[in-house]
């Protein structure tokens, strides 16, 4: 009985194509356009979390507030020591700490002169987040214990300042917290990185940025305002946060609330939650075309049930049962709108991939999607098509014999 309903839906269709095509279009539109945003949604917070894998996905930055609370005081600062009794307290918790120092000054060489961003690191940070080193070396303990003015940089600053990528032994000069220094290049290094981590973490593209002892950078006082720690990969984050806030806190003598502490986790949820709210957002916008190919499909429906009122008295005048006509006409409306949904992701899939690789991204289309968008195209064409078909079911079949 299926198989004959589904024959006899096809031969109506074939019989008036053109309005099926245009019958479809507002299913084809609508699914294309949900699939596509929905897939456009899940790209891009596939790629934030790979950015955040990148920066670390352990990393997390604490500090007093100062712009919250009365009473700063010069020990709310941190010292060198202190950063040091943390890793001792914490131990093998803590993959490695730092002052997160950051300082952006020119660099010269000759007559080129160059913005440098200049990153104060300890000498392991290569073990959180490992560069390929093409020419001579990273930072090592001495130079970091010895404060010297020795630099690790990217292929692309060198290029920049010294007009060639092998730059180490070269010697360039730069002012921070008004000393004047002269810096030795002792390696150059190269990070691979998707267009979406330059546009995300480049920065300024005139900008070079180079790796400098966090010695350097915290000196002439040694002190400093944030603590920057990458936790070791199996630790539980939450716990291991919150137990080194406390323990900060009582260091300082401040409660847990009035430090600021942010981590990547906490940025990648937060990141990850406005992606997929804007998702949904316009995701149900879209959705509103599959409601207005719904009511297309019930007018065409209601249409195609006044063409065939005598086709229809006849079936029932044969034998045919209210509940077998009302069947052949939901059919015809499921299968118009399953048709127009699978059209619709094949256009949205197809648009989205084409744009990925365009722009050379990875995309992301769940297949759970995809069968949820037929599934919802076919109650669309059921949903709308039921009024028509009841309206065809109870039809009487005297007056549908006599209607011409």
């Amino acid at each position: 009985m299926l198989l004959e309903n589904m024959a006899m839906a096809f031969s109506a269709i074939r019989a008036n194509k053109m309005r099926a095509i245009l019958t479809m279009l507002g299913i084809v539109i609508g699914i294309g356009s949900v699939i596509s945003i929905v897939s456009i949604g899940d790209t891009m917070r596939s790629m934030f979390a790979s950015l955040y894998q990148d920066v670390g996905i352990t990393q997390g930055y604490v500090q007093v507030r100062s712009w919250m609370i009365d009473d700063f005081r010069q020990s709310d600062w941190f010292t060198l020591d202190e950063m040091a009794r943390v890793k001792e307290v914490f131990g093998d918790e803590i993959a490695y700490i730092d002052s997160s120092a950051f300082e952006t000054a020119e660099a010269v060489f000759g007559r080129n002169k160059i913005r440098f961003e200049y990153s104060g690191i300890d000498y392991n940070y290569q073990d959180v987040q490992p560069v390929n080193v093409i020419y001579g070396r990273y930072l090592n303990e001495g130079d970091i214990l010895g404060r010297k003015r020795n630099a690790v940089m990217n292929v692309e600053s060198a290029m920049k300042l010294f007009g060639t990528e092998n730059a180490v032994g070269k010697i360039f000069r730069t002012t921070l917290y008004g000393e004047t220094m002269d810096f030795t290049v002792v390696g150059v290094y190269r990070k691979d990185m998707s267009p979406f981590q330059k546009l995300m973490m480049g920065g300024n593209n005139d900008n070079g940025s180079a790796f400098i002892p966090y010695t350097i950078l915290t000196w002439p006082n040694d002190y400093f305002s944030v603590l920057r720690v990458f936790a070791s990969e199996d630790a539980d984050l939450a716990d291991f946060f919150s137990r080194l806030t406390n323990y900060i806190a009582k260091v300082k003598g401040r409660t847990p609330e009035q430090l600021f502490v942010q981590t990547a986790v906490d940025e990648m949820g937060s990141v990850d939650q406005i992606m997929g709210g804007l998702s949904a957002a316009v995701g149900g916008i879209a959705a509103i075309s599959l409601l207005v190919g719904g009511i297309g499909i019930m007018n065409i429906m209601l249409v195609s049930v006044t063409e065939r009122t005598r086709e229809i008295g006849i079936r029932k005048a044969l034998g045919a049962k209210t509940r077998d006509v009302l069947i052949q006409f939901l059919t015809e409306s499921a299968i118009l709108s399953a048709m127009g949904g699978i059209i619709g992701i094949i256009i949205g899939t197809g648009l989205v991939s084409i744009g990925g690789m365009a722009l050379g991204v990875p995309v992301v289309i769940k297949p759970l999607v995809v069968l949820l968008a037929v599934g919802f195209s076919a109650v669309v064409g059921i949903f709308f098509g039921l009024y028509p078909a009841s309206k065809a079911a109870k039809s009487d079949p005297i007056d549908a014999l006599r209607y011409e």
